[in-house]
């Protein structure tokens, strides 16, 4: 029978051939064959893999049910080899369904946000520009973590001011143009990596401290450590405002502008929806219903258009 981290391998290289992308999995697969061996077994258990999966604190219960969702699905792979594996059951770690309200961040606690990240210790001095960077990214561009994560040298062109974004969700490409204060602040975050981390061993655009890629798991305990810190969550929360409201700022606050500058918003949707990588404009609909000033002012605008209608009509 293959060791664990020989089917980890194999699993992985599998899903893989298959087209799954997989990006982290290995990582965190080879931890949890690292977990189960600690704990004096090979095979995996219904109650290891649930232990595992809960292990970081501060995360959300989402990540979590991630977690063991790649557990289960390892699980499954390696039942054929163990007879003894146990498939951890679905539903163990519920996970949220529908819409979440967004959390709409303040300017200030953005900058607030941005100062802690600053603050960050570091073995290299890498770490405090790598966060804020990063983050600040995210808000001004409304980028999903993962695109952000996922970036490459090759897909950040400065010159042009142009992000590339690959194959993200939905397998869908595009490109998002970014303005020139972001290019200055990814031009002095390109000096201060290749100056602190000469010895990169990935090509993506942001790294850690050693010169790898950074993880999900990392980005999002570095972010809930430092929103403790400034006060947006309870020293024991594992719940509360999270890096992706960053993006449904960025899009609120669009959809605010066009409004209070009298664009024609219904006309211009798809080019929001088209820039954060909707592909279905409905899904940049909803945030006309689930944000109350928003949808005030479309009724509003659309109130004003039907008694213009109504007096041409007359």
């Amino acid at each position: 029978m293959k060791t664990l981290l020989e089917s980890v391998q194999q699993y992985v290289d599998l899903r893989r051939a298959l087209g799954f992308k997989l990006l982290d999995h290995g990582a965190y697969l080879r931890d949890f064959a690292a977990f189960l061996v600690q704990h004096g077994t090979t095979s995996i258990t219904a109650d290891l893999a649930l232990r595992w999966a809960v292990l970081p604190q501060g995360v959300t219960p989402a990540w979590w049910a991630r977690r063991l969702g790649m557990a289960r699905s390892f699980a499954q792979y390696r039942l054929a080899e163990d007879p003894a594996t146990q498939v951890p059951p679905t539903g163990m770690i519920p996970r949220r369904v529908g819409h979440r309200a967004p959390y709409l961040y303040t300017d200030e606690e953005v900058c607030r946000l941005l100062r802690a990240a600053r603050g960050l210790r570091s073995r290299t001095g890498l770490r405090p520009w790598t966060f804020p960077t990063l983050f600040g990214l995210l808000a001004v561009t409304g980028l999903r973590v993962g695109e952000g994560i996922r970036l490459c040298d090759e897909d950040v062109d400065l010159a042009e001011g142009i992000l590339t974004i690959r194959e993200t969700k939905f397998r869908k490409s595009r490109l998002v143009p970014i303005h020139t204060t972001t290019q200055r602040h990814l031009r002095r975050y390109v000096r201060e990596r290749d100056k602190r981390c000469a010895c990169r061993v990935d090509r993506r655009f942001f790294v850690s401290d050693r010169g790898t890629r950074l993880s999900r798991g990392m980005v999002n305990e570095t972010f809930v450590s430092l929103s403790r810190r400034i006060g947006l969550r309870g020293p024991n929360d594992h719940d509360g405002p999270r890096l992706h409201d960053l993006r449904h700022r960025f899009a609120v606050r669009t959809l605010l502008q066009w409004y209070r500058d009298g664009v024609d918003v219904q006309r211009h949707l798809p080019e929001l929806a088209t820039y954060l990588g909707h592909t279905d404009v409905g899904n940049t609909y909803w945030y006309l219903s689930a944000i109350p000033e928003l949808f005030e002012l479309a009724m509003n605008r659309s109130d004003k258009t039907r008694r213009q209608g109504d007096s041409f009509s007359s």
